[in-house]
Parts: structure tokens; sequence; C-alpha cells
């Protein structure tokens, strides 16, 4: 019923009690906003317009219309229906129900507009304009026994201590019947019947009368589940509410007195950070305080048979928290000293964290708004330096202050991050990065001292908002997502990863507490996030800074939570399938720290276990071509083994497949003559498209850095495929063209990893060892690249066992990749006829 629903705000309530901003139009006793309510029972505003009634023929009796000042559009069109309960409330509002679950209400600027529709209403219901509901829904025996509306209203017994029990009696059986509430709604509102009860209230008090201050207490109580905002609007008045809640105090159900009123006057004290010069501002505040004690202190909680009784009680405290916001708004003197103090120096801690206090409630507070009335408010604080003032905030050394700072902030984020981020790009271009707001909060992320580290998962939530690029916006000249993370990445990002790259010097993590652990996590989590939706702007940081890498060494970390993060990432970048990521890999041999998790968890069914295999799993099935040669190469001797999954099997035969078209050239030219003309055109399309996609990239990189160092194609591939590109030159300068295709073909792979050594000797788990006597690939101090022909790093006293690993006695190579000069002499048809070379420029490209 609509008794039972809160009431929507008003017109006037949403702008601090003083009417519509702007232009008045020229009728504005019929303007309105329209409501419906939501399955939160929360009120939806659906638009502002003017409201009139008029027959119309479709609906086939006298309607409601709204019609949109905007545009002229119709917002609601609902028949006056002879028998719905139509209710007025605090003389601007009109609510009904078209349906179950379907209610509606208006909200009226001027009570006079109210007034007239309300007529008009009750004219075609038949009913008197001076009742507040049109009808309830009650059934036929309730009918029968108490009449109807028209009947004449209860009757009260005369407000005496000795007829206290008689009316808390009365109270009690009028509760269950809506008809016998609304009835003794409207006699307690008639009367003045609050205010003599309250009177006895005082008397009994001085007698000490206990039964008739329970007697009391029961008949106010009942009176707050009337449900009732004129009622509540006389007992939350400055003169009535401390005597209300001493009523409250004298529950028969306890063995002695609450003392709520002393709590309100001694031990609560009303602090004005601020002076506040509007009297009505202040009253205001000190009402909703205090009725927001009675609902959450001083009433007992609601049974399921009450619970909806209070729903007007909710509402009044809703719409003053809304009336204290607008009115606080507008009020720029008092916003303007707020931040200056805030922002002073001179201003000391314990001030400057009221000052704090004060305006993470007021953000609160601005949670009860509509949205275009959020939108004002974020707008104001912006104007008035918030983010400023946030950034000079976060910089102090008080904790609390800081906690509430980070608050603070995060309405901010949730509400617009496109206004956070726009800040923080014009603050790069006056101040150093340790003092960019951005930096700030990733600081407090990584100090902070919790130990369930709440404070850093809130704040590492705020900072995968601000760059994700799903919230971010694209206009015709210019694009958040280009600008931002351009910003972020030159500016932001080498302090998130600090922590990272500092506990990852070694082969195993330098620390490894729990907390530690924890935000390594955290800046994984955030990482992993990076991979899957920044394309080039996080390939270029990883390949460049060695992240992967670094990120692996915390394979080896006794903490299992850390290391499948570790893994996590790593499968990230596997699962975008790009070779520039994939040479990286190989370049370094970053399967090696993978490798020796999954051997040193051993036969342990686990989620490490389980991830690894997922992981090569998905390598066999998307048929990642150069991994499967990169992991059968050098790991198969480690891996052979393992026969509970068809995984590792699999893998080998796919690389065994891809082996034998590199040995048959001529049977690989046949299948590649029998393919569809049309597929053959699409893969070179294909290989352009992906050729000018990486240009594109590099082209749009702000920071002017490149994803591999900036040369031209063939120095990249030598860059990344060393070893074998030199060997490839001086086999050029001895042999012919046509020995050395001949020659291609018998490639079969890279040289091993130096730790690999170890599988040829009858222990295969004595990775770790190995590992500590030499260096990894790649790692500072590495004598030279692994597989160069004369670098130190490749030799090794157990030369007959490395010479048994490898295939065919010699250096191998992975994959042959032909010097650019033959790739541009190449016409079609040899690219046609000559799957392998056309497969090397592929994977160069």
């Amino acid at each position: 019923a609509p008794g039972q629903t809160p009431a929507p705000p008003g017109i006037a309530s949403q702008s601090g009690g003083r009417g519509v901003a702007g232009d008045r139009m020229t009728d504005t006793r019929r303007r309105v906003k329209v409501y419906t309510l939501n399955e939160d029972r929360q009120w939806d505003d659906r638009g502002t317009g003017h409201v009139s009634s008029c027959y119309v023929e479709r609906l086939k009796g006298m309607s409601l219309l709204v019609r949109a000042e905007s545009d002229g559009s119709l917002l609601l069109e609902s028949k006056i229906n002879p028998n719905t309960a139509y209710q007025k409330q605090q003389d601007t509002l009109i609510v009904w129900s078209e349906a179950e679950n379907y209610d509606l209400a208006l909200s009226f600027q001027e009570k006079a507009g109210c007034d007239e529709i309300w007529e008009k209403i009750c004219q075609v219901q038949g009913k008197d304009p001076s009742v507040d509901i049109t009808q309830d829904l009650v059934d036929e025996s309730e009918e029968e026994r108490f009449d109807d509306m028209s009947s004449p209203g209860l009757e009260l017994p005369s407000c005496e201590l000795s007829r206290l029990e008689e009316i808390a009696e009365l109270v009690a059986s009028s509760l269950p019947s809506p008809l016998r509430r609304e009835k003794l709604a409207l006699a307690l509102e008639n009367e003045g019947y609050i205010k003599k009860l309250l009177e006895i209230f005082h008397v009994c008090e001085d007698l000490e009368n206990i039964e008739g201050l329970h007697h009391l207490y029961e008949i106010i109580k009942g009176i707050f589940l009337l449900n009732r905002t004129a009622l509540f609007e006389v007992m939350f008045s400055e003169e009535c509410i401390m005597d209300v809640i001493g009523c409250l105090e004298y529950d028969p159900s306890l063995s002695q007195s609450r003392k709520h009123r002393e709590f309100l006057t001694k031990t609560a004290k009303f602090k004005e950070v601020i002076p506040i010069s509007d009297p009505e501002l202040k009253q205001k505040i000190h009402q909703t305080y205090r009725v927001q004690y009675i609902q959450d202190m001083v009433l007992p909680t609601p049974s399921v048979f009450e619970e909806n009784m209070l729903s007007t009680l909710h509402s009044f405290i809703f719409f003053n928290k809304v009336e204290i916001v607008g009115m606080l708004q507008e009020d720029e003197k008092f916003l303007t000293d707020l931040f200056a103090q805030l922002t002073d120096e001179a201003t000391d801690e314990e001030k400057r964290q009221e000052l704090v206090n004060f305006l993470k409630e007021f953000c609160a507070f601005s949670q009860t708004l509509q949205p275009q009335n959020r939108d004002a408010f974020f707008k104001t604080l912006s104007n008035m330096g918030i983010l400023p003032a946030l950034e000079v905030i976060l910089g102090m050394d008080d904790a609390q202050v800081r906690s509430a700072a980070t608050d603070i902030f995060s309405y901010l984020v949730e509400y617009n991050p496109s206004m956070v981020r726009e800040f923080v790009m014009q603050e790069a271009q006056q101040n150093d990065d340790d003092i960019l707001l951005i930096n700030l909060i990733i600081e407090h992320m990584i100090c902070d001292t919790d130990p369930e580290l709440g404070g850093a998962v809130l704040l590492m939530g705020l900072l995968r908002t601000l760059v994700d690029p799903e919230n971010m916006l694209a206009t015709a000249n210019k694009t958040e997502k280009t600008e931002f993370l351009g910003f972020f990445y030159k500016h932001c990002m080498h302090v998130l990863t600090a922590p990272l790259l500092a506990n990852t010097t070694e082969d195993k993590p330098s620390k490894d507490d729990f907390q530690t652990a924890q935000l390594l996590a955290l800046i994984l989590e955030l990482l992993t996030f990076c991979v899957e939706h920044h394309t080039y702007h996080i390939k270029n940081y990883i390949i460049n800074k060695d992240i992967l890498r670094r990120v692996l060494v915390l394979m080896a970390s006794k903490h299992a939570f850390l290391a499948l993060c570790a893994l996590r990432f790593k499968r990230k970048i596997i699962g975008l399938k790009d070779e520039f990521y994939n040479r990286y890999i190989m370049k370094s041999f970053l399967f090696e720290p993978v490798v020796k998790a999954f051997l040193n968890n051993g036969s342990r069914y686990n989620l490490m276990n389980s991830a690894i295999i997922e992981m090569f799993e998905f390598i066999r099935v998307e048929d990642i071509k150069s991994l499967t040669a990169h992991v059968i190469e050098n790991y198969w001797k480690a891996l052979e083994d393992v026969d509970y999954v068809q995984t590792f099997k699999g893998l080998k035969l796919r690389f065994e497949q891809q082996r034998e078209r590199q040995d048959n050239p001529k049977l690989d030219s046949m299948r590649s003559i029998l393919r569809n003309h049309r597929y053959r055109r699409d893969a070179r399309t294909l290989e352009d498209e992906e050729e000018m996609w990486f240009n594109t990239d590099e082209d749009d990189m702000e920071d002017g850095e490149a994803v591999v160092p900036p040369s031209d194609k063939t120095k990249n591939d030598e860059d990344i495929m060393d070893p074998i590109s030199k060997f490839m030159e001086r086999k050029k300068l001895k042999e012919s063209e046509e020995k050395e295709v001949l020659l291609k073909t018998n490639l079969s792979g890279r040289q091993s990893p130096s730790f690999k050594l170890s599988f040829s000797s009858a222990t295969k788990s004595n990775l770790t060892s190995q590992s500590s006597a030499s260096n990894l690939p790649g790692s500072p101090g590495s004598p030279g690249s692994p597989g160069s022909p004369g670098s130190p790093g490749s030799v090794s006293k157990s030369t007959s066992q490395m010479a048994a690993i490898t295939t065919k006695g010699g250096l191998v190579g992975l994959v042959d990749y032909p010097d650019d000069d033959e790739e541009d002499d190449e016409d079609e048809d040899k690219e046609e006829t000559l799957p392998l070379s056309k497969k090397a420029k592929l994977e160069s490209s």
C-alpha cells in the first residue's frame, strides 16, 4: 500500500527547501517530478514536467498526464481508477500503486498545484479532498466492522493520567487494521493529542509513576508504527523530540530505564568545524541526528510484520539528508572556508582531522541524492578544488587523516573516474612524479600497515577503475585512453612495480613474509589486468623492463597463492598468442622457472600442478608453433616421463609434425599448392595487417619508446634471435644458396639452456643446484647470450653429455630467419611454394 513505501524526494527538498533553481516556468503550480519505486524500495526520478488532468478516449476515463518540460514528450499517462488508493503526503506529494509491484509518485513544486490535482482525483473517486488517502484496501469483514471512510472518525479518550491504559489499548487494537490506523492518525493530528501526552509524561516522571511511563512507551511506539509524516513532524519538532525520546526510555521489557536523553545532551557533542550561520540548517542537522539515533538506538528492531510500518521514518531521515546537502552546497562561503582551512599549513592536526571527517560525511550524505543532483554536488566540490586538497592531505603524516582522505577519494573515483584522470594529467605538467595524486595513492597502498592489507585492497580497486579502458571516454578530437595510459606508464608504473622489482633481484624472493606476498599478489593482479586491456603500452613495458622474468622469480615463493599469481600473469601473456611476447619468452628461457616449479611440486595433485599443465595444454591446443618447438627442444628431457596426462606427449607430436614439414619442403609445397588460393591470400593479408598494427602502435607511443629498441626490421630480428642470425651469416659466406636451403631444413632448435645439462644425468630433479651453478639466461652478470658461438656461458665440462642431448651434433636454430634481402627478392610464386621462408617471414614480422 502507498502508506508503506518511502516517500519520494520533493522538488523543493532537493534544492535545500528553496524551490527550483534556475528559470521558473510560467505555470510552476503544475510543475512536477515523476518517480517510480524500484526493486530496492528506492525512488527513481523519471523526469520533470507539467501535469494536467483530462479525459483520455483510449483509456476511457479521466487521466493524469505529465509532459516533459524539455521536449514535451509524455512522461506519464495514468487513468484515475475509482478503486486505486491515492495518498497525499507532505503537502506536495501524491503517491499511488499502478500494479502490485509498481508504485508511482508525483512531487509538486508548489502546494497549490498538488491541491488542484488532489481535488480532481477525489472528484473522480467521490471523496472529500480533506482526506490524505482516498481508499483503504481492506477485506469485507473489516468494512462491515468499521464501516467506511465516510463514517465518523475515531473518538479518543480524554488525555488524562488515569486513562493512559485505555489509550494504550486503543492504539494497540488499531494497528492491525489499515482503516483504524487511518482514523487514529487523523484523530491524533486534529486534536493536538501528542503534545498533551508529552505533558502527562512530565507529570509521570515527576511522580515517578512507572506504570504510567510504561503505558506512554507503548503509546508513543504505536504512534511511530502509524507511519504518518504529519505525526512525525509534530514528534520531531524542537519542542517535542527530547520528550518523545524520554517516553521511549521506559521500555516495560527492561528492568531499568535507558539514558538516551543524557547521552544526547551530555555525551554527544555538536561540532561546528566551520561555523554555520543559517539557523534553519543547524536545526535540520540536530533534528536529523536525533531522529537517526531514535531509528538506530531507541526503537526496538521491528518484527517481520512491522518492518514496513517504519518506512516513512526512513524517508524522513533520507529527505532531511538531501536537504542538508543541498543547503550546504549552496553556501559558497562555508565551502570556501572549509577548503581553505583544509590546505592551510597553519591548521593544527586535530582541527584538520575534524575538517576531513566532515568532508567524508558530507560525501557520504551525497549518496542519497538523485543522479542529476549528485552531478551538481561533485561538480561543486571539483570547482572548489577537492582534488588538490586531497593531494595535500594525503601527503601528511597523520594516518587517520590520510585514511579519511582515501575514503573521500574513493567516492570521487567511483562517481567520475574521468574527472580524476583529467586532474592528474594536468598536474603532471607542473609537479614531480613523487607528489602526483595517483603516486601518493600507490605509496599508501604499498605502505599499508594493516596485516590483512584492507586499505591496500581498496586502493588497488580504485587504481583498477582508473586504468580500466572500459570507462574511458573517446571523442572526435581526443582519446582519453591514449592520453591517460601514456601518462600512467610514463609517470606512475615505475612506482607501482617498485616493490616487485626490489624483491626479485635474485633467483628467489628476497622477502617472503605473508604481508609482502599479499602486496605483491595485489600488484600482480593489476599487472595481469593491464596485460589483458592495455595492449602495446604494457607490452612495451614488460619487454623493455624484463618484467616477466622478474615476476617468475616469485614462482619460488613459499606462498602458493603468490606463485600462482605469477603463473597467472604468464598465462595471460601466452593467451594473447603474440609473437613479440613469444620471442621475448624464448630469448630469456622463461619457461625454466615454470618447469622447475612443476618438478619441485612432484607428484602432488594440486592447483599448481593443474595450472601449469593447463598452460602447456593451451600451447598444444592452440598450436603455438614457436613455443611448442622451444619447450620440446629445451625441456623435453625433464617432461618426457609425465604420462598421467597426454599434454607433453601431444606437444612432442606437434613438434615432430612441424619438423617433418621442415624436413620435407616439397611435400609441404604440394600441400600449399593444393590449398585454396583465397586462403593463401588471406594469410598474406593477415601478415600485412599484423605488421601494420605494430607499426601503428609504435607511431602512437607518446613516450617515444618502441616495443623493441628502435631500429630497422632486420636489426629487431637479429636482436631477438642473435645466435641464429650470426650462425646463418657465417654459413652464407661458405656455402652456396642451394646448399644453404638444404641445411635450413635440418635445423632442429636452439642450443639448450645451461640448466638443461642436468637432464641427461641420472637425476632430473636437480634443477635448483644446477641453476645456482650458472647464471640464469638474461640475468645481470650472465657471461654471454646462451647458445651464442664461443659464449663462455654455453661452455660446460659435460661436453659429451651436451652433445648427446643436442640434435645432430652441432649448433641448432629454433626457427629459420632468412635475411630481409632474401625476403625482398622473393616473388609471390616462390613465397607460395616455399612455406619455410613464408613461415619465417610471418614469425619475424
